[in-house]
């Protein structure tokens, strides 16, 4: 089955998101090693993204396409198991001695 946002085809669950929100996913999140100044030009950038009328629902739309993600996937993401208790050590009562 493929998915397509538009006229592109999203081939990866990055894809995806990227085609859905229309911005890279990198922007929102930044990269691994990321130095304190690439930070702040990516957050800066976003900003910027966020003033513009054409993306004043992007927090709306990602968080409705988080909703929808964890309800189609709720029983995979909260498939848990209770822990087990550990024992508890039981101590003895002895209140008297027989001699």
């Amino acid at each position: 089955m493929r998915t397509y946002i538009g006229n592109q085809q999203a081939v990866s669950a990055e894809d995806f998101v990227e085609l859905a929100l229309g911005t890279p996913v990198e922007l929102w999140l930044g990269v691994e090693g990321e130095t304190d100044e690439e930070s702040a030009a990516r957050l800066d950038a976003a900003r910027d993204i966020l003033a513009d009328p054409e993306y004043r629902s992007l927090p709306d739309d990602v968080t409705r396409i988080a909703a929808e993600v964890i309800e189609t996937h709720a029983p995979e993401l909260f498939n848990v198991a209770p822990l087990a208790r550990p024992a508890r050590p039981r101590r003895s009562s002895r209140k008297g001695a027989a001699a």
